[in-house]
């Protein structure tokens, strides 16, 4: 395998149409030669959520002109690309389809090897493309659609620590923000609200804080700003609410971050240990600097992927790409969509009433 492999990858799993072009340079390094996301907040505001048939049409309509941007903003030659990343899951299923079927049709029509990637995987790989990172590492992935520790041994050697039994926290703040009146997607709007408002003002409920290990639970967080709100009327009040929000799922997720750590210990001796946060949620400043804070607290080495690196991207999935390259780990072109694919293969899915911890 060349040392300057070259990788498109394409994500397509949600409402993010994303292509991009990664270069392998000297000593490892990888070099972003473009990364491409068209948002659809446009097409969904109205709907106040992600509507799948609509964003699977617009995925059809952008994909073509995303990759061919990506590709000419990257000043490579079409031939001179490595392989074809693309995401297969988790996801919705009518928008995973169009990123999947459209890079293997393009790996196809090059002759070039075609790889799926799990999109958690690319989450959970994200710092490759800023950080010197070495294995194994501890994961905290949060998002719209994900919550969970993770400890990450290796390429494909993820063992799930913990997960979320019913929301993810990305979740938890989309819905506050819509019970607050915030146009969506609201979830980064919460913050700002927050640092106009008091955080003691509202008590809000910690669920499974004491207890399940490193799960979390966001439903009853939830079902209690929706008690609260119906009685929210000034626009303090409401800055108020999202700062006790705010604050509550700080709280959560700084002292489920201390069971990690000591669950992460007991699996892996090293004398560096390193906690990653990615996904959508880590770009959230207050909670970042709060996990940073009890990271350094507990010796462990906080990183955090670049802000624009914490959404949904196409790089990621190229970083991912690239990695199972170099291992010659390629898929065949009948490979179909998993919307729920998990990371560590062998947990046990958690979601739903009824759960045992």
């Amino acid at each position: 395998m060349k040392n300057n492999s070259i990788i498109l990858g394409i994500e397509t799993s949600c409402d993010e149409t994303a292509a991009s072009i990664i270069k392998q340079e000297k000593k490892g390094r990888v070099k972003i030669l473009s990364n491409i996301v068209s948002s659809q907040t446009d097409v969904h505001k109205k709907f106040g959520g992600v509507v799948p048939e609509l964003a699977a049409r617009s995925h059809l309509e952008k994909i073509d002109l995303i990759v061919k941007k990506a590709i000419k903003d990257s000043g490579i030659e079409i031939n001179k690309i490595d392989a074809v990343a693309s995401t297969a899951g988790p996801g919705l299923v009518v928008c995973l389809s169009v990123g999947l079927n459209f890079g293997k049709t393009f790996a196809a029509s090059l002759k070039i090897p075609f790889i799926a990637i799990n999109h958690l995987e690319g989450h959970a790989l994200s710092p490759m493309l800023s950080s010197k990172i070495q294995f194994p590492y501890l994961l905290l992935l949060i998002s719209g659609g994900h919550s969970q520790f993770v400890s990450v041994e290796g390429i494909g050697k993820y063992k799930r620590l913990g997960t979320t039994i019913d929301d993810a926290v990305g979740e938890a703040f989309d819905k506050t923000a819509k019970l607050l009146g915030i146009q969506f997607p609201g979830g980064p709007q919460i913050e700002k609200y927050a640092e106009k408002g008091n955080p003691n003002k509202f008590i809000l409920p910690k669920p499974i804080i004491n207890r399940g290990g490193c799960n979390l639970s966001f439903a009853g967080l939830k079902t209690a700003v929706l008690r609260l709100s119906k009685n929210v009327k000034s626009r303090k009040d409401k800055y108020d609410l999202a700062a006790s929000f705010q604050s509550t799922i700080e709280e959560i997720l700084c002292h489920k971050s201390k069971v990690a750590f000591q669950e992460f210990k007991k699996r892996n001796k090293t004398n560096k240990s390193i906690f990653v946060i990615a996904g959508g949620v880590a770009s959230n400043k207050k909670i970042r600097n709060k996990l940073e804070e009890i990271s350094y607290k507990e010796k462990f080495i906080p990183i955090f992927p670049p802000i624009n690196l914490c959404s949904d991207n196409a790089a990621m999935i190229a970083m991912a790409g690239l990695e199972k390259y170099k291992r010659k780990k390629f898929d065949k072109l009948n490979f179909s969509v998993n919307p729920r694919w998990q990371l560590d293969e062998n947990a046990n899915f958690m979601k739903g009433a009824g759960v045992k911890l």
